[in-house]
């Protein structure tokens, strides 16, 4: 069963940077040799990739979670541990990227082989060659690697379409689609035979194509979740033309003027722009008995709305028999050639006025926290702080003095005795306990 996804949840974790090391060199007739430990290698990143070949997010139903490889350790004789390679995800073209923890968009991937990471790898530790001094020449100093960063992201897919085929259900859209396409939508003589948006190309004789989505579930109450709508109209912003198909075969004579403004109406709930898109209504069904009277009834009746700023062009078709197929599809690049393209994000007012071309970064955080536990032990936290004591090798003692020290210059002694501390209490970072000393 060919199953169309297009909005998932996935979680990123970018690797961890290698592990600086502490060594000396002791070579024969090397008198005074140093430090010569070597850096640790970058973690890898994740990168999101457009794959042209990709047309749903169904390969993430079943994988949510990705995680790079870590960088190597430093070594020896100043020798750099090696970096890990970066872990690239195929996505389809059309894919924009939410990060869920702070709900900022922060990436559109509509380009051909566009890129973008979306959790930035580590660096690696420093070794001891970094720390030696004029007043300490054998420093037992070294960094462990950077933690890679952790985020939980959104994906969603906006199919990439020039020209989107709306209308309620069974007016003829996928059979349109069929006929001037090579796609292949499933067409049967019942509603909602279409439950995923069906994509195809458009080739016209004199050397212009176009893309075309015929778009499914669209009833009254669509832009509030019912039928399919919701689910799919996004689909629908990415479109510059559309193509109204209003069926004119039905017993009632006004029914095809009351479903054209139940769509129009669903449109503009959704996202007000849609409706200031230029948009052909396509008169459907045109070989059958009652069409030619209705269409003439629907020629009456928005002739007599005064709520339409302007009056729509009505194009009558058959699909079945080709009546006016390839004149539409004429008319249509036409109005492509006219029509610039559309800010396809308008209705969503959450979004930010740029995409960021990297994975986001959490601003305005404190750079540490001081909580107190039920046992009275002092609790240390922040973002900053614990990516500093990530990075200490507590193996060594003076990479332990380092870390008072940065902690110390970035105030959080004396945030602890403005706080309350006494000599002697205990202080805790993750499960790393030690004693104050004032």
């Amino acid at each position: 069963m060919n199953m169309f996804v297009d909005q998932i949840k996935i979680e990123v974790h970018a690797g961890k940077g290698g592990d600086g090391m502490v060594a000396f060199r002791r070579e024969k007739y090397v008198p005074n040799g140093g430090p010569a430990g070597g850096d640790g290698g970058q973690g890898g990143s994740i990168i999101l990739k457009v794959d042209e070949g990709l047309r749903t997010l169904m390969d993430f139903r079943y994988h949510r979670i990705f995680k790079a490889k870590n960088g190597g350790n430093g070594m020896s004789k100043q020798m750099t541990g090696p970096s890990a390679e970066d872990t690239i995800i195929a996505v389809p073209q059309g894919t924009t990227v939410r990060d869920l923890d702070t709900g900022e968009i922060i990436g559109d991937l509509v380009e051909k082989d566009q890129e973008l990471v979306v959790a930035k790898g580590g660096r690696g530790g420093r070794g001891n060659i970094h720390f030696a001094s004029a007043k300490n020449p054998a420093p037992e100093i070294a960094e462990n690697g950077e933690p890679g960063e952790d985020h939980y992201l959104e994906l969603e897919l906006k199919m990439l379409a020039d020209v989107g085929l709306v209308g309620f259900p069974s007016v003829g859209k996928s059979t349109l689609l069929s006929v001037v396409t090579g796609a292949k939508p499933k067409i049967a003589a019942y509603e909602f035979t279409t439950l995923a948006p069906n994509l195809g190309m458009v080739m016209l004789p004199d050397g212009r194509d176009f893309a075309m989505a015929d778009m499914p579930g669209l009833i009254e109450g669509a832009s509030k979740g019912v039928g399919l709508g919701l689910k799919f109209l996004r689909h629908i912003e990415r479109t510059r033309v559309l193509l109204h198909l209003v069926d004119m075969s039905s017993e009632d004579p006004h029914q095809a003027i009351e479903r054209y403004r139940q769509i129009n109406k669903e449109l503009a709930n959704y996202d007000p722009e849609l409706l200031r898109r230029p948009q052909i209504v396509v008169a459907t069904k045109m070989d059958l008995p009652n069409s030619a009277n209705n269409l003439a009834t629907f020629k009456a009746d928005l002739a007599a709305d005064k709520t339409l700023e302007k009056q729509p062009e009505i194009f009558p078709i058959s699909a079945v028999t080709h009546q006016g197929v390839q004149q539409l599809m004429q008319l249509t690049a036409d109005l492509l050639d006219k029509t610039p393209a559309f800010d396809s994000e308008s209705h969503d007012k959450e979004l930010v006025a740029e995409y960021r071309a990297a994975a986001p970064v959490k601003d305005n955080k404190a750079d540490f926290t001081i909580t107190k536990d039920e046992d009275g032990t002092w609790v240390l936290g922040g973002e900053k702080l614990i990516r500093l004591f990530k990075m200490t090798d507590l193996t060594h003692e003076e990479s332990q003095l380092r870390f008072a020290r940065q902690l110390r210059r970035m105030g959080v002694d004396d945030a602890l005795r403005a706080k309350g501390v006494q000599d002697g209490d205990l202080v805790r970072i993750e499960k790393f306990v030690f004693e104050f000393i004032q």
